[in-house]
């Protein structure tokens, strides 16, 4: 019925392969925590080409729709770490994600809307660039992150905050229209966990209610955390240039930009010690340059 009745729409369904029912989504936890709950400890920040999912559970998705129950799902991997299957570190990052961040996430929505979907602290309009419906970008960070969206309807958090939201963050994306994307293409995007994980975390568009800082990075993160840059058409350590990878220079540019707002913010000191160093010429050029990176963004 998708197929057909939406045929026109982005994303695929070709490759559906998610449970629909309580048996099967339980089913699946339990292989998450029999086969890649070792590894989610160490490996839930990486990113590697052309490998998705990794040691992720993609269960959000059916404790999100009720498929799942969340203490059901925190009594499982406990039980996993307590007879020495998991380390500590692997069945607490997992626990810590459910009844710490995700509580957090809906106490916050439920207390602050409807006002809250309203806000735009940094002013952000600027409409979203054609790719993130295609994929079809030369930076290869984005062109991963966005392709396996349509392909699958996911990506894992670290996908959505450093790579597509840190460039909604440093190109400044139009607050609405990024949440409405968000909400859009994930199969386990509900408003009450995707809003204030897009608007405050990911876009920092509340002020700080829901983070102490913006998560702003430059590619040097990306390079860091995934093996995306060496096959990227941009070269990661280069800040300007026709090649430089488009995060830096629009890194050091949304911190100068937005000096007013975030300059006394403690936990952004050092980087903002960083870009005082720079002798005022690297500052120009830098400025420069992202300031044509922002009006060619569509040919990125």
């Amino acid at each position: 019925m998708v197929a057909t009745e939406f045929a026109d729409n982005p994303g695929s369904v070709d490759n559906f392969q998610y449970a629909v029912t309580g048996k099967d989504a339980r089913q699946a936890f339990m292989h998450f925590i029999e086969q890649q709950l070792a590894n989610f400890g160490d490996y839930q920040d990486a990113m590697l080409v052309d490998q998705p999912f990794l040691f992720h559970s993609l269960c959000s998705m059916y404790l999100n729709a009720g498929l799942l129950d969340v203490r059901w799902m925190c009594q499982k991997v406990e039980a996993a770490w307590r007879s020495e299957k998991v380390s500590l570190n692997a069945a607490e990052g997992f626990i810590r994600q459910l009844i710490g961040w995700r509580e957090f996430v809906r106490g916050l929505y439920w207390l602050k809307m409807p006002d809250y979907a309203a806000q735009n602290y940094f002013s952000a309009t600027t409409l979203l660039p054609s790719y993130f419906w295609s994929g079809k970008t030369k930076m290869r960070c984005m062109q991963q992150a966005i392709s396996q969206t349509m392909e699958y309807g996911y990506a894992h958090h670290i996908q959505r905050l450093m790579i597509t939201g840190n460039f909604a963050l440093l190109a400044g994306l139009d607050v609405q229209a990024i949440c409405d994307w968000y909400l859009a293409v994930y199969v386990d995007a509900y408003e009450w966990v995707e809003l204030p994980n897009t608007m405050g975390m990911a876009l920092f568009a509340d002020g700080g209610e829901l983070a102490s800082k913006p998560y702003a990075a430059s590619g040097a993160y990306v390079n860091r955390m995934s093996n995306y840059c060496k096959n990227c058409h941009y070269k990661v350590k280069d800040v300007t240039g026709e090649k430089a990878c488009p995060f830096n220079a629009l890194y050091w540019d949304f911190l100068d930009r937005n000096h007013e707002q975030l300059g006394q913010n403690a936990r952004l000191q050092l980087a903002f010690k960083n870009w005082q160093r720079k002798t005022p010429e690297q500052q120009a050029a830098i400025k420069q340059h992202a300031s044509v990176l922002l009006n060619k963004l569509e040919q990125l």
